[in-house]
């Protein structure tokens, strides 16, 4: 298959364009030349901001079979790529989100939950507006059956430039006491940026269309089970000390930001983020690899750098502050 993907320089595109080229597939990366792409690839430049930003993607008269797009800023960005990509592709995948669905998004919720409202030709505004107005301009300049939508979870692996897993990972690398919010057995949901991808590649391979919820059965591992596997992805002397949610919360820690991918039980919060319905995606093969797996190969590509590891401007900076932290568990 000959596959555009609109970025794929960063995290999950880069995820799809390694997928790709796993299969032997053509790819072309279209992107504005900040970061290199995977070898291997045909790459375009242009910024999609820019008046005359998508000229590149008109140069190639063969076209593509499919476009995969992982775009989070203002709908209309998305609106005029696919227009002018209607007729030059066949079929075109929007990586969108979860957020799409109005909160709290109910327990066990699946594609059928009610949506925030969106608009293809908006400006920026909010994240869940924003990724709810790109799927509005996919499906109308593809149509239904040719436009599928990607409803990601929280997405953690290699090249994750959000930096809730590398976090965990510095921090416990750096050894010692470490606070870890309780209780060991809370259930979590989350998808490796590279299981995503293989499922997205398979589903336009089979030509499915519409919304899928793309993230791990619930429970496919649990808070105990992914800091475990920081401690033995990284070699550090660290204790993790076991701290109940009433003492973390009461210490005025935020959930998620603070102590990533963490949110306590019980409430609409923690089923909302880890409970949604993906039963569509796993009967249409989608397959999680084991946690270790996603941390371990985490561990491997940010110890590699030389350096933190890259974080989006557009998102909140998470983790805790070592005083606090210190504070918690009674060392000062």
């Amino acid at each position: 298959m000959r596959l555009l993907v609109l970025g794929g320089t960063e995290f999950v595109g880069r995820a799809v364009v390694e997928a790709a080229l796993g299969r032997g597939w053509e790819v072309t990366v279209f992107h504005r030349g900040r970061h290199r792409p995977p070898p291997g690839v045909r790459s375009l430049h242009g910024d999609r901001t820019a008046s005359d930003g998508l000229a590149a993607l008109t140069a190639d008269r063969a076209g593509w079979d499919a476009v995969v797009d992982t775009w989070s800023g203002a709908p209309r960005a998305v609106r005029e790529a696919a227009r002018l990509l209607r007729g030059r592709a066949g079929r075109y995948a929007y990586v969108s989100s979860r957020s799409v669905y109005v909160w709290p998004w109910p327990l066990g919720a699946a594609e059928d939950a009610p949506l925030v409202e969106g608009a293809a030709d908006a400006d920026a505004t909010d994240y869940a507006a924003d990724k709810r107005g790109g799927e509005l301009a996919a499906v109308g300049a593809f149509g239904a059956a040719d436009s599928l939508l990607v409803r990601a979870g929280l997405i953690l692996g290699p090249y994750e430039n959000v930096g809730r897993l590398p976090w965990w990972l510095t921090r416990i690398a750096r050894g010692g006491p470490v606070l870890a919010p309780g209780p060991r057995e809370l259930p979590l949901q989350y998808i490796d940026a590279r299981d995503l991808a293989d499922w997205l590649l398979g589903a336009l391979e089979r030509g499915l269309s519409g919304p899928y919820n793309l993230v791990s059965p619930p429970g496919h591992t649990t808070m105990g089970e992914l800091l475990d596997a920081c401690v033995r992805a990284t070699g550090a002397d660290a204790e993790l000390r076991w701290t109940d949610p009433e003492t973390v919360l009461a210490a005025g820690i935020e959930p998620w930001t603070e102590l990533p991918v963490w949110v306590p039980p019980g409430g609409e919060t923690h089923g909302a983020v880890h409970g949604a319905d993906v039963s569509r995606a796993v009967a249409t093969g989608l397959v999680c690899r084991p946690v270790a797996e996603t941390v371990a190969d985490t561990w491997h590509w940010l110890s590699g750098l030389g350096g933190p590891g890259p974080l989006r401007p557009d998102r909140t900076r998470p983790g805790l502050d070592p005083e606090v932290e210190a504070k918690v568990l009674g060392l000062v």
